[in-house]
């Protein structure tokens, strides 16, 4: 039962490890207007041609400074609060006794 069991336990880690086969690999692909753009596991894009990937730069910029600036929910559970929300920093609610 005992040897089962570490065979069933080392069939699930090494199926896990092989299905997320490096997942910093990135997919080169084309749109359908002919654009060049690679495509991340993450769900982001870029344009290859370097031209557009600078005009593209800012958006994403912003876009990473907005996430790293939101509180709240914990893995996956829960409200984020952004910037410029009336509840984001708003301290603690117990009051201060002096």
């Amino acid at each position: 039962m005992r040897r089962l069991l570490w065979l069933s336990i080392a069939a699930i880690v090494s199926s896990s490890a092989a299905s997320a086969a490096d997942p910093g690999t990135a997919i080169d692909g084309t749109t359908a207007g002919g654009d060049r753009v690679r495509l991340y596991p993450n769900g982001r894009w870029e344009y290859v041609e370097p031209k557009k990937a600078e005009a593209q730069r800012p958006a994403v910029e912003a876009y990473d400074k907005e996430k790293s600036l939101e509180q709240g929910g914990i893995l996956g559970f829960g409200r984020k609060i952004k910037p410029g929300d009336p509840d984001y920093n708003r301290g603690s609610l117990g009051g201060k006794s002096h």
